[in-house]
């Protein structure tokens, strides 16, 4: 079972139970790398039953063959170094910025892991250089562009294998150094490549799979802010809570997520005597009835789909997560490259590198997403819009209208960014063949994940303008203290890194700053940190 020990922050590793949170731990957090004992004996009985299997003049893919279109290339078995040795360099030709090291090492764990699952028939010496690797930060250094996601991640996991043979680069300092300096520092040998070893390290879906973790890993936590900052700003535009109440979810449409965050909202919002019921709204319209047959009451009985949809909107996004996690989820742990061994049965030659179950639910993670996104920046727009905000000043400015402007130019990133994300289409339908027609139908798996990776980052910036301007319109309210504990949290943590804006005044750095700590999760950690749990 993968574990982590809370103790010592340590992932033990067996191939069957990784999950996204140990992957963030391992990529984030630095925690200290094993492989259980029973996945080595397992691995050095594989490999004992492959290499027989070898020595009987089997023929086998990319052992006795050449690799890919090739494959009706023969190749002597004494050739077996040079022909792994020989794969791993002419893969390493992945082009474009290197993935930062959380993401190598996110990518290296999801390797590690799927060698660990016993059916790719490698030394235990090579899972245990693995852990090694990341217990020692020898983080592999791995261009981001290359990948067709089919025949795996072959150009991606190709500049860590080259690692292990000691050539390539890792990171160092926020560049790069050659692999052969920091292995001869540490005194560590190369690994020499014997039958199969570099075609399974190179040959899986693990470039998409680690990155894919950390993206749906923190998208989960970029939600939870979303419905933070929708509750925030449900708060100072004084709305119902009528459209979170329990029954209308958990009885008349039960989609999971849409139940969760309504729940979520109306913990938010518990204590707050700024939201109100709808027997409240109700009674003021009542009150403003004059018995003629149309009364103008200027009392909105239901506010627009952005104040009352948010359940809607954003338990869908929690569901298509939820898919992407559990997909995720298997594919960590799933044995990945071509050929496969089981004990007493025919090689297995298959198509398991095949990312096309992680390119479609990273595809779906960029559009959820980026319906968060549009969410996000539609609630500012009715902050400031004057027509809008119940009563508000125009882009929320605190002193002269006019000669100020307010929060008017904030709010075009945002949208700039909404039209951005947009613009970033399913990677999973963009199929081209390649390597003579041999992997004649691909996944894109990796650009998917790199995909759901940019409209992500865009997002932080979306909420950063969304944040700030709800605090904006609670000091404009002069509402803070009838906030709920939740809401102060927010507020408090929005006040912590910008001030009111009472007149205009350079933006771009706070909003980075801003951007920057819901990139982190400072928001759901200010809430938590006021006791308040999230579902």
């Amino acid at each position: 079972m993968t574990t982590i020990d809370t103790a010592t922050a340590t992932v033990t590793f067996d191939g069957e139970n990784l999950g996204i949170d140990d992957v963030r731990s391992v990529a984030e957090e630095h925690a200290r790398v094993t492989v259980s004992p029973e996945v080595l004996d397992k691995a050095a009985a594989s490999r004992k039953q492959f290499e027989d299997i070898v020595r009987q003049g089997a023929s086998v893919y990319g052992v006795t063959t050449g690799y890919g279109e090739m494959i009706y290339m023969q190749v002597e078995p004494s050739k077996e170094v040079e022909l792994q040795t020989n794969l791993i360099r002419s893969h390493s030709a992945g082009v474009g910025p290197l993935f930062a090291e959380d993401e190598a090492r996110a990518i290296l764990a999801a390797r590690l892991n799927a060698l660990a699952r016993g059916y790719s028939a490698v030394r235990p010496e090579v899972l245990e250089r693995l852990a090694l690797y990341l217990n020692e930060g020898i983080i592999p250094a791995i261009p981001e562009i290359g990948s067709l996601g089919a025949s795996g991640d072959l150009a991606t996991l190709s500049h860590i294998a080259i690692t292990v043979i000691g050539e390539g680069y890792v990171l160092r300092d926020g560049g790069r150094v050659p692999t052969r300096e920091v292995l001869r520092e540490r005194g560590i040998e190369p690994l020499e490549m014997r039958f199969k070893e570099g075609l399974a390290l190179i040959n899986g879906t693990s470039g998409m799979t680690g990155l894919g973790s950390l993206v749906v890993g923190r998208a989960l936590d970029q939600l939870h802010q979303a419905e933070i900052v929708s509750a925030l700003l449900l708060e100072a535009l004084k709305c119902s809570t009528s459209p979170f109440l329990a029954e209308g979810h958990e009885l008349a449409r039960p989609h999971r997520g849409q139940i969760d965050s309504a729940a979520n909202l109306r913990t938010l919002l518990a204590d707050s005597r700024l939201a109100v019921s709808h027997a409240e709204i109700r009674g003021e319209v009542e009150s403003k009835r004059s018995g003629d047959d149309v009364t103008r009451t200027d009392v909105y009985l239901q506010k627009a789909y952005t104040l009352r949809a948010i359940p809607q909107v954003l338990g869908a996004v929690r569901d298509t997560l939820r898919h992407a996690a559990t997909t995720l989820g298997t594919e960590l742990n799933s044995a990945t490259d071509n050929p496969l061994f089981f004990p007493g049965q025919e090689v297995f030659h298959g198509g398991n590198y095949h990312g096309q179950p992680v390119a479609f639910a990273m595809d779906f993670t960029t559009i959820a997403l980026t319906q968060l996104g549009v969410l996000s920046e539609r609630q500012t727009n009715r902050l400031l819009n004057r027509h809008l905000s119940y009563g508000l000043p125009e882009f929320l400015v605190a002193g002269e209208p006019g000669l100020n402007s307010g929060f008017a130019g904030a709010q075009y990133p945002a949208t700039a960014l909404v039209a951005e994300n947009r613009t970033i289409g399913p990677a999973s339908t963009q199929s081209v063949p390649s390597n003579g027609d041999n992997q004649d139908i691909v996944s894109m798996g990796l650009i998917a994940a790199r995909n759901a990776r940019r409209v992500l980052s865009n997002n932080t910036k979306i909420l950063a303008v969304e944040f700030l301007a709800a605090a904006q319109a609670v000091d404009l309210n002069d509402c803070h203290s009838k906030l709920s504990t939740a809401g102060r949290a927010a507020y408090d943590a929005v006040r912590a890194l910008a001030p009111t804006l009472d007149r205009d005044r350079y933006m771009s750095d706070e909003l980075e700053l801003v951007a920057d700590a819901v990139e982190r999760g400072e928001f759901l950690r200010a809430v938590t940190s006021a006791g308040i749990t999230l579902r």
